[in-house]
C-alpha cells in the first residue's frame, strides 16, 4: 500500500529525522537492493511502536515495522523480499540516525540536546540522568544526597507545601523547566532501613552535583546519539 509523502511528511508531531542524503558512495560488492539502501536519497521517520516511515527518491512513501520484518513497498508485499526500505531503516538506527524500535527521540530536559530515551523513560539523556543509587551534592548546602528516582517532571509543575519546587526560596536560581529528582539524606534514618522508605526530597536537578555513580549492565543504558542542531 501506498501512503501520501505530502501528508506524512508535513505532520507536525512527526517531523523528519533524516534529511535526504546517500549514506554511501562505493558499494559495488553488495547485494542491488543492499546497494539501493545505501546510494539512494531517502527521507526517513520514526513514527513509534517500532514503525517508520521511508520516503524514497520518485517521493513514493512505505511504512515498514522493523521488528515484524514487513514494508508497504511492491518489492516486499509481492516478492517476500528484504527490501531497500527495510535495510535502510536498519542502516540509520545503526548509524545513530533514528532511535531503533523501543526508543524515541526526544529533547533532554536537563541539558537541551536530541537524545533516544526507552519509551516508558523520562525525557532525559543518559549523560545527564541521575540512576537510583547515585550519590550527588547540594549545590546550595553541600549535603550529600543519594537519588531515589529521576522524574521527567518539571520543577514548576511538582507541588511542595510551599507551592511548586521551582518556588521554593533556594530553588528560585535554577530553570523552571528542570526535571524534578528525588533524594534522600542517607544518613538521617536507621541504617537498615532501604532508601525507598525514607524521607524523599524534591530537588532540581541542575541544584545536583554528581558524586558517584552505582554501576549497571552496559544494555540497560539508553543510546544517545551526537546531537543535532
Amino acid at each position: 500500500m501506498e501512503l501520501s509523502s505530502r501528508n506524512i511528511m508535513t505532520h507536525p508531531e512527526h517531523p523528519p529525522a533524516s534529511s535526504a542524503v546517500a549514506l554511501a558512495p562505493d558499494t559495488r560488492r553488495l547485494p542491488p537492493r543492499a546497494a539501493r539502501a545505501w546510494t539512494e536519497k531517502m527521507r526517513v521517520r520514526a513514527l513509534g511502536d517500532g514503525r517508520y516511515v521511508v520516503v524514497g527518491q520518485s517521493d513514493s512513501a512505505y511504512e515498514v515495522d522493523l521488528q515484524s520484518g514487513w514494508c508497504t513497498c511492491p518489492d516486499h508485499q509481492y516478492r517476500g523480499e528484504r527490501c531497500k526500505h527495510l535495510r535502510r531503516v536498519a542502516l540509520e538506527i545503526t548509524g545513530g540516525r533514528l532511535p531503533d524500535p523501543d526508543r524515541r527521540a526526544t529533547t533532554c530536559m536537563a541539558c537541551g540536546r536530541r537524545a533516544f530515551v526507552r519509551s516508558e523513560e523520562p525525557a532525559v539523556c543518559e549523560s545527564c540522568r541521575f540512576t537510583p543509587g547515585t550519590t550527588v551534592r547540594d549545590r546550595e548546602t553541600d549535603d550529600l544526597l543519594v537519588v531515589v528516582e529521576q522524574t521527567g517532571d518539571r520543577t514548576d509543575c511538582v507541588l511542595i507545601d510551599e507551592g511548586t519546587v521551582a518556588d521554593y526560596p533556594t530553588n528560585v536560581g535554577y530553570p523552571h523547566g528542570d526535571p524534578v529528582v528525588m533524594c534522600v539524606y542517607p544518613f538521617s534514618g536507621p541504617a537498615d532501613e532501604p532508601f525507598e522508605q525514607q524521607q524523599q526530597y524534591a530537588f532540581p536537578h541542575s541544584r545536583l552535583k554528581r558524586e558517584w555513580r552505582p554501576q549497571r549492565d552496559e544494555r540497560d543504558f539508553p543510546v544517545v546519539p551526537a546531537s543535532s542542531p
